[in-house]
């Protein structure tokens, strides 16, 4: 039993949500730029396997969040699912995700939903309403060619802006997590192009350079974060977007050139 699967995020992550809460461990959608991929290799003791790539619900985590919320008393709360993990990974059995929704939900807490899964999340969406957030991560990847090199396991971004469509038509509150950004011309297309997306996250790309690639360093290299950050807040205000600049962003954007 986990005594405190919900918890309180800390640095980069805090940024997102005052709760958050992490279902599966491990995910399979074998994105390379993923932080929590990297750290999972990196502490694996020497001679074991990283089994990262195969994800598995941690053990008695839908009795553990019932627990918790019970003996907290926990009530309208906005609680993230998820941030080590994607609540709807590939071709595994994802009902603790809908029964974890359906505990928060009827304690009178609300969810926020994050999720590289595309259409497996539609299952859920009869249990949410327009206190909860749906939301989905692009990073400027548009192609099938790019999205099987980079995020070869997840919903390519159609399918992603698809759901998020399909969320916005149920009243359901919709946003993006703009992070990391590879493609800075196609995050900002998105930006100026789609209207039912309640809110924008805009980050950069990241890097643990202990566990990253020469390719993603290069990507990160070629950006001009100071520009891009300026750009996509000028298309928000002329377009009348409801955005977040998050700090590692902000603090290139505040750099003199």
């Amino acid at each position: 039993m986990i005594h405190k699967p919900i918890y309180t995020p800390k640095g980069c992550a805090n940024e997102y949500c005052e709760l958050a809460l992490n279902i599966y461990k491990g995910c399979n959608h074998g994105c390379t730029y993923c932080f929590a991929r990297g750290m999972a290799k990196r502490f694996t003791p020497k001679g074991s396997v990283c089994n990262f790539d195969n994800p598995v619900p941690k053990k008695d985590i839908v009795e553990s969040v019932k627990r918790q919320i019970e003996r907290e008393q926990m009530t309208g709360k906005l609680i993230h699912l998820c941030f080590n993990c994607d609540p709807y990974p590939s071709e595994i059995d994802t009902t603790p995700t809908r029964e974890i929704i359906k505990i928060i939900k009827q304690s009178g807490n609300h969810v926020q939903i994050l999720t590289k899964g595309g259409r497996r999340a539609e299952r859920d969406f009869d249990l949410l309403d327009k206190n909860d957030w749906f939301g989905v991560t692009f990073t400027g990847l548009f192609t099938a060619e790019d999205n099987k090199k980079f995020e070869p396991y997840s919903a390519g971004f159609y399918y992603r802006l698809d759901t998020i469509e399909k969320a916005h038509l149920k009243g359901i509150k919709t946003w993006v997590s703009l992070e990391p950004v590879m493609v800075p011309a196609n995050v900002k297309l998105v930006l100026e192009s789609n209207r039912n997306i309640d809110l924008f996250r805009i980050g950069k790309l990241n890097l643990d350079r202990n566990n990253s690639t020469p390719e993603l360093e290069a990507i990160h290299d070629s950006i001009n974060w100071h520009d891009f950050g300026h750009g996509c807040e000028r298309l928000c205000l002329a377009h009348g977007r409801n955005y977040y600049i998050k700090e590692d962003l902000r603090k290139e954007m505040q750099h003199v050139i």
